[in-house]
């Protein structure tokens, strides 16, 4: 088994650069800070991970897997042509909330939706990123582009403080095929945070998960079912 670490300095020199534009349009500071890049890290992977890395799985420090985590790299498997990147949805009506002028303007549209026909939006705890389709895709580095970005967030109306997982779920609207959406049982989301802030009628429509949890998830700090 072979372990490399990679400096946190350094790459987020590296990423800088490449996502400066997004930091605006999705960081909770109201400017572009420097140390907030790393929060884009996924974002940019293929462009900073040596060539030899063609396939990288990123996970968040506040899961707990009831699996073995070889099973998840299987996915890779199932990506439909044209996806860069594995990914499950968002378990709460945050985007509902985020797209609300977006929604206002269309009525009709699935953006911020609940599952199974809805736009949700994506959540990055779990994420499966093939470099080499993503260094691959015409389309996936067009969109890194800043004024592809702009133009994006203009369209939506979209301003995010949730980094990587903001660029994925707005790209997600406009792009659905770069994605392959992993079950909710592998990133099982447990937070209820938009129940309590006025979201409790159409709350279950988002946080309901059926199957065998594969990986919980407890963000906003809501403690794990115990085994």
């Amino acid at each position: 088994c072979q372990v490399i670490v990679h400096d946190v300095n350094e790459l987020t020199e590296k990423l800088f650069p490449i996502v400066e534009a997004m930091q605006k349009h999705f960081s909770a500071g109201s400017g572009t800070y420097y140390s907030d890049s790393i929060f884009f890290l996924s974002v940019a992977m293929h462009r900073i991970m040596p060539k030899d890395i063609t396939r990288i799985i990123q996970v968040d420090l506040d899961l707990k897997y009831k699996t073995n985590i070889r099973d998840l790299f299987d996915e890779f498997d199932n990506f439909p042509e044209g996806a860069v990147i594995g990914i499950a949805r968002e378990m709460q009506p945050v985007y509902r909330h985020t797209f609300w002028q977006y929604r206002r303007e269309n009525p009709q549209t699935k953006v911020g939706e609940p599952p199974p026909d809805g736009l949700p939006g994506f959540n990055s705890g779990v994420l499966l990123l093939n470099l080499e389709a993503m260094r691959q895709s015409k389309l996936y580095n067009q969109l890194l582009e800043p004024t592809m970005v702009q133009k994006l967030t203009e369209k939506y109306h979209f301003k995010g403080h949730l980094g990587d997982q903001d660029f994925f779920t707005m790209v997600g609207m406009e792009h659905p095929e770069l994605f392959h959406v992993l079950d909710c049982t592998w990133n099982r989301q447990l937070c209820t945070w938009w129940r309590d802030h006025g979201y409790s009628d159409v709350f279950d429509q988002y946080f309901q998960c059926e199957g065998e949890v594969k990986i919980y998830h407890g963000n906003c700090n809501t403690p794990i079912p115990e085994d």
